[in-house]
């Protein structure tokens, strides 16, 4: 799949203030400064399409993108450090909570994990929550290039290892990297796949 238009819909503070539509959704989440507004404006091809900033915690708000017409990328914020208040950190927290179990057009939530790190904490228990909630949802390992290619599959087999301490078998998984737009294709070709069952029969009778 090519992704032709990307078009910002809109932002949204908390759960009824979400887009309208049926449309399936695809959110995209992960510890402040995972990469993640990076990843989605290689997704896209375009570079400003998601706000990025070396600052953690830049992204409060949902931001929901249209893509060729026909499915949402969904910019969560981040989850783990933010430089802001405890008051809005817990917002946030509340936000996510209501986005992940409530939005019924959810089709998948990928988890962005960075790949030069051992498995985090915050990075298990949201998706050991998320197979509570029977959220479905998929790893994203970010910043591939960062690594050498041996430190690269080291790092990944450690953290699947203690993953499958708590589970008999892993989500699906994605290795990428923004700069070297690695992964793009397999993520964008998983989104077509999942969306077949919406596009609907032509009538010939």
């Amino acid at each position: 799949m090519q992704i032709s238009t990307a078009i910002f819909v809109k932002s949204a503070s908390k759960l009824s203030d979400c887009n309208k539509s049926t449309l399936p959704e695809y959110a995209f989440i992960g510890r402040s400064n995972v990469g993640k507004s990076s990843l989605i404006n290689m997704l896209c091809n375009n570079n400003k399409l998601a706000k990025t900033s070396s600052t953690p915690g830049k992204t409060q708000l949902i931001n929901f993108f249209l893509i060729n017409a026909n499915w949402h990328l969904v910019d969560l914020p981040g989850y783990g450090y933010a430089k802001t208040s405890k008051t809005n950190r817990d917002k946030f927290s509340e936000l996510i909570i209501d986005y992940c179990t409530k939005r019924e057009n959810l089709k998948c939530l990928f988890i962005l994990i960075d790949s030069r790190l051992p498995l985090q904490l915050i990075d298990l228990e949201f998706m050991e929550w998320c197979v509570e909630k029977e959220i479905p949802y998929s790893i994203i390992y970010t910043k591939a290039d960062k690594n050498s290619k041996s430190e690269l599959i080291r790092n990944i087999n450690a953290i699947e290892t203690k993953l499958l301490v708590h589970w008999e078998e892993l989500p699906n998984t994605f290795t990428t990297s923004s700069e070297k737009k690695v992964g793009k294709e397999a993520i964008l070709e998983f989104i077509h796949f999942n969306n077949q069952e919406f596009i609907k029969p032509i009538n010939t009778f």
